[in-house]
């Protein structure tokens, strides 16, 4: 591939670049000019998330596209799970074409419908009618923290039993209410997206089904899913994170990468440390 290439790269809700596992890196090596953007809210702590409105993301990745654009024979944008809605809406709001480059999301939560959904989160949409209980409200992570395999999840349940900085530990209703007016925006705008999107998605995403992947197959003109089998949620740092990033380079017309054999835990998994935040 000829030309200078670069890929926006927006990360999930209550997380960081971390969200994207190794792909920062892996895109360096490709020859991919990355540029990372934490969202309002995010890399302080969960309390900053109160009061920020789905529009100041997106406001601000706007701002970031438009400056960087010009830059590039090719930017790329891409997100992972709220960042996909963020990027959804990102690549709506710019027109954002294949002469200027791709779309990549990860994981979108088009619907919350996954296997862990508890039944009662149904009956958020009648939290937020109560005035003050969607900001108390806590919605916390737990297991599986949207991992797979085991040894990366302990990586991560001793990183968030440290307090390392690095995702936060719960969210407040009210920014999950953001979340679902992102979800309403993507699911209206996606028939108007122009750029070829690549969709990633878990067979067993236990927070949103593969009813996502579907509903943007159908509404985008130019979209290819790619079905991952041994992972939950958090697709760029789980079992299936080699086949996410050659998806991707492929996607992007880069040759794959090897990457070194991973130890296998007991139990069959793959295993190997979690990888690290770029």
């Amino acid at each position: 591939m000829s030309g200078r290439v670069g890929a926006l790269l927006i990360h999930g809700l209550g997380g960081t670049q971390y969200d994207l596992g190794s792909l920062n890196k892996i895109l360096k090596k490709a020859g991919v000019e990355t540029h990372a953007i934490t969202l309002a809210g995010h890399g302080t702590t969960p309390e900053d998330l109160v009061s920020v409105r789905a529009e100041q993301w997106i406001d601000a990745v706007v701002a970031q596209y438009r400056e960087l654009q010009p830059q590039y024979d090719q930017l790329h944008i891409m997100g992972m799970c709220m960042g996909a809605l963020v990027a959804l809406a990102l690549a709506e709001r710019v027109q954002h074409s294949a002469a200027q480059g791709k779309l990549v999301t990860l994981a979108p939560p088009i619907y919350i419908d996954g296997w862990s959904t508890p039944w009662y989160a149904m009956l958020r949409s009648l939290f937020y009618l109560i005035p003050g209980v969607a900001a108390r409200m806590k919605v916390e992570e737990g297991e599986p923290y949207g991992i797979k395999n085991t040894l990366v999840r302990a990586v991560v349940k001793a990183k968030f039993e440290r307090g390392d900085n690095f995702h936060y530990r719960w969210v407040p209703l009210s920014c999950v209410r953001q979340v679902d007016r992102l979800r309403a925006w993507a699911m209206g705008g996606a028939r108007n997206i122009k750029a070829p999107t690549l969709v990633v998605h878990a067979r067993e995403d236990e927070l949103t089904s593969l009813r996502s992947a579907d509903y943007l197959k159908g509404q985008i003109a130019d979209a290819r899913v790619v079905v991952l089998e041994n992972s939950y949620h958090m697709i760029c740092v789980d079992n299936d994170r080699d086949q996410v990033a050659n998806s991707i380079l492929e996607f992007f017309g880069f040759p794959p990468q090897e990457f070194r054999p991973r130890r296998r835990e007991r139990g069959g998994d793959a295993a190997g440390e979690a990888p690290p935040q770029d």
